[in-house]
């Protein structure tokens, strides 16, 4: 089986916890991580599990505006330079075979009681684009909006991926 994981990354914490996923799901995939500025105008073909992952900016998926005020907080350049997560799934197409998708997102920890994020608004654009979600998406924290991400986080996202190789091969084992 085959995984694609795209990220969108501002300071380096979510593709960090792209890379963890994506080491998760190797126990039951092949896995290619790309930043969105890279990912393909249309899922590949073989692909049989996409995972998004993009940092929380007002609330939801970020803007062009959002990803402008970020690139002022820093003194080197972003991660992600050109494009959104938001931007590549509407525009996507994706092949007519059956592909699963998961969706994750950073998080700043002082803003956790605030409603929204990133991961809820890439699932709900992957539910839109008919894809068919194996998990509800996660967060994962960072201690302030640059980072660092918290402790332990990186290790929760490699178990998160393990678990969603694990479902997809209980499903076509039929136990699901």
């Amino acid at each position: 089986m085959r995984a694609l994981v795209v990220f969108e990354s501002m300071f380096g914490n979510t593709e960090e916890i792209a890379l963890a996923i994506a080491d998760g799901l190797q126990s039951a995939y092949d896995v290619d991580v790309l930043n969105v500025d890279e990912a393909p105008p249309a899922i590949p073909s073989g692909i049989d599990l996409l995972v998004v992952g993009a940092p929380t900016h007002a609330f939801g998926l970020s803007r062009r505006q959002t990803r402008s005020d970020a690139a002022t907080r820093t003194q080197g350049e972003t991660v992600t330079k050109y494009k959104s997560v938001r931007d590549w799934l509407k525009s996507t197409s994706r092949s007519q075979n059956r592909v699963y998708a998961a969706a994750f997102g950073t998080h700043a920890d002082k803003a956790r009681w605030l409603p929204g994020s990133a991961a809820r608004g890439a699932a709900k654009l992957l539910r839109r684009k008919s894809f068919d979600t194996l998990v509800k998406p996660a967060n994962f924290f960072v201690e302030d909006v640059l980072g660092p991400l918290q402790s332990g986080e990186v290790s929760r996202a490699k178990i998160w991926g393990a678990e969603i190789a694990a479902k997809r091969v209980a499903m076509d084992m039929g136990r699901l």
